[in-house]
C-alpha cells in the first residue's frame, strides 16, 4: 500500500523537484499539492494524506500556522522542509517541532539539486518513517509546561529502587534522533541550573539545523547549550553537542575531541561512538540516556555504559515518536530504566541525590 502524501509549497520548481523526488519511490504517492496554508487545509479531508511535507515560507499561512491548525483538529505526520536554519529564524523553524511537526529537512538555499542521491535518498526514508508515526491532537492552548513535576513520583521511585546502590555520576551523556529535540527540550528544561553534572548530547539532525537547535534549547533551558570545543574538558551545568558532520569522544585526559572516523551505525555523529568514549573514561561515574529515534544507534554505547557499570536510561515506547533507539537498547540488555520522557528528569534529579 502506497505512502500518501501531501506537499504544501509555494515555489513551482522546488514542487516540482519534490514530486520528482518522491514519486520515484514506488512505495510513495503524491495525493494532492498546494501553494499555501490555507490551499492544504481546504484538501485535506478529501485527500486524506498519510504524511504532509510542508514549507516554512509561504504566504497568507505558513508553515507554523498550518502545523497548529492540522495538529488540533485533524493530526498526521509533518515534514518541514526549508532552508537551513539562518540567524533570524532559528526559533520560528523549531517552534514547528513545538506545535507537532516530527521532523525538519533541509532545502538548499540554492535551491534543490535534484541530481544530489544523498538528499533524495534522505528525503524518501524521511517520509518512509514518518508514515508509520504515531501523532496525537493538541488542544489549541496547549503549551509545554516548564515546571518541575514531584520528585516523588511512583514511577521515578520504583526505577531507583529496582537497583543497588552505585557511584556518584560525573556525566550525563544523552542520545536522540527522530522526535528527538521535543524530547530533549523536555528533559533539559526541567534540569536545574545548578545541576552539577556536564551534558554531552548527540542529536541526529539535517546537515545546517544544529546551530538552530541549540540556540532554541538554551532559551527554553536554565543551562547553558554549546559545541563542544575539541581540548575542552566537560563543565558541570553545561550541555555540549557535537560538531556537524564529527564524532564527539572523550580522550584520555577527560577532554573533547573531534573526529572524522567513518559513520557508526549509518550516523556522525554517532551516538554510540561518544558513549564508547565515556564509558570508557567516566567508567561507573557515567549515566547514559537514549531517547527516541529510528535505527540502533546508541544502543551498543549504552550497553558499553551498563557494562562499565553506569547508569542508564531508555524512554518508553508509549512517549517516543519513533521507538526505534530505545526499543534496540533494552533487547541488548542495557537499560536500567525504561521510562516516559516526563519522568528522564527528575529520576535523573533524584538517582545523583541518592548515589
Amino acid at each position: 500500500m502506497s505512502i500518501r502524501v501531501l506537499i504544501v509549497e509555494d515555489s513551482p520548481i522546488a514542487l516540482t523537484i519534490l514530486k520528482r523526488i518522491l514519486t520515484s519511490s514506488s512505495e510513495i504517492e503524491i495525493v494532492g499539492t498546494a501553494r499555501t496554508g490555507v490551499e492544504a487545509l481546504a484538501i485535506l479531508d478529501n485527500i486524506q494524506p498519510d504524511v504532509i511535507c510542508t514549507d516554512f515560507f509561504m504566504p497568507h499561512m505558513d508553515g507554523l500556522e498550518l502545523t497548529s491548525k492540522i495538529m488540533t483538529s485533524n493530526p498526521r505526520p509533518i515534514l518541514v522542509i526549508s532552508g537551513s536554519v539562518q540567524e533570524d529564524d532559528s526559533q520560528r523553524i523549531f517552534q514547528l517541532l513545538e506545535a507537532g511537526a516530527v521532523d525538519v529537512c533541509p532545502k538548499p538555499l540554492t535551491g534543490f539539486d535534484s541530481d544530489n542521491e544523498a538528499f533524495k535518498q534522505s528525503l524518501i526514508n524521511k517520509v518512509k518513517v514518518l508514515s508509520g508515526v504515531r501523532v496525537f491532537k493538541r488542544k489549541q492552548s496547549q503549551s509545554r509546561s516548564r515546571s518541575r513535576p514531584n520528585r516523588s513520583s511512583s514511577r521515578a521511585h520504583h526505577a531507583v529502587d529496582s537497583i543497588s546502590p552505585r557511584c556518584r555520576p560525573k556525566i550525563l551523556a544523552i542520545g536522540a534522533s527522530t522526535g528527538g529535540p521535543i524530547a530533549l527540550q523536555e528533559l533539559l528544561m526541567r534540569l536545574p541550573r545548578d545541576f552539577p553534572l556536564p551534558v554531552v548530547c548527540v542529536q541526529h539532525i539535517s546537515l545546517g539545523f544544529l546551530e538552530g537547535l541549540i540556540e532554541w534549547l538554551g532559551t527554553n533551558c536554565q543551562l547553558q547549550v554549546q559545541i563542544a570545543e575539541a581540548g575542552q574538558r566537560p563543565e558541570p551545568g553545561r550541555v555540549y553537542f557535537p560538531p556537524e558532520r564529527q564524532h564527539l569522544k572523550i580522550d584520555a585526559h577527560g577532554r573533547f575531541v573531534h573526529s572524522d572516523d567513518p559513520p557508526v551505525d549509518s550516523h556522525c555523529p554517532s551516538v554510540t561512538t561518544t558513549f564508547l568514549s565515556i564509558a570508557k573514561f567516566y567508567g561507573r561515574r557515567s549515566m547514559g540516556v537514549l531517547l527516541t529515534g529510528m535505527g540502533r544507534d546508541g544502543a551498543v554505547g549504552m550497553k558499553a555504559i551498563a557494562e562499565a557499570g553506569g547508569l542508564t536510561i531508555a524512554q518508553d515506547e508509549a512517549t517516543s515518536v519513533v521507538f526505534g533507539m530505545p526499543k534496540e537498547a533494552i533487547a541488548l540488555g542495557a537499560a536500567h530504566h525504561i521510562l516516559p520522557i516526563q519522568n528522564i528528569a527528575p529520576t535523573v534529579l533524584t538517582l545523583i541525590q541518592t548515589q
